[in-house]
C-alpha cells in the first residue's frame, strides 16, 4: 500500500486536537438516539403492558359468583363459587370444573347486562303491580 494515501485519512495533528476537543458535544449527539429509542420502547411496549396486567388483576380480584366467564383455553361458563385461588365455573348442566383464578381470561359483558336487564324488569313487573293495585282501589 502506498504510504502517501494513510496520509489524507488520519488527518493533520490539528484535526485530532479539535476532534477530541469536541468530544462532549460528540458524546451527547450519540446518545440522543439511544434516549430516544428506549423513550418510544416505554410508550409502546412497557406502559401498555403494565396497564393490561394491572387491569388483568383487577378483574381477577373481582371475580363473583354468577359472573360469566371465559378461560384461557377457551371454555365458556358461569361462576359457581370463588376461592382464594381457584374458582369452580359451571360449564354444563351437570358440569362443574375447578380453575386457577389466573386461568380466567375474560368476564363477558353480555352477562353484566343481562343481570342488569333482569333487574330493571323486576324493578318495573313491581312498579307495574303498584299502579295497578292503586288503580283497581280507585
Amino acid at each position: 500500500m502506498n504510504p502517501f494515501t494513510l496520509f489524507p485519512l488520519l488527518g493533520t495533528p490539528d484535526a485530532a486536537a479539535a476532534a477530541s476537543g469536541g468530544g462532549a458535544g460528540a458524546l451527547i449527539s450519540s446518545l440522543i438516539p439511544f434516549v430516544l429509542i428506549i423513550g418510544i420502547f416505554y410508550f409502546l411496549i412497557i406502559r401498555p403492558q403494565n396497564k393490561k396486567q394491572k387491569d388483568t388483576q383487577k378483574m381477577l380480584a373481582a371475580l363473583k359468583k354468577g359472573d360469566r366467564v371465559t378461560t384461557i383455553g377457551g371454555i365458556h361458563g358461569t361462576i359457581q363459587s370463588v376461592k382464594e385461588n381457584t374458582v369452580i365455573v359451571r360449564v354444563d348442566e351437570n358440569a362443574k370444573m375447578e380453575f386457577s383464578r389466573s386461568a380466567i381470561s375474560s368476564v363477558d359483558v353480555v352477562a353484566k347486562e343481562e343481570k342488569a336487564e333482569k333487574l330493571e324488569d323486576k324493578k318495573e313487573e313491581k312498579d307495574a303491580d303498584g299502579k295497578n293495585v292503586k288503580d283497581a282501589d280507585k
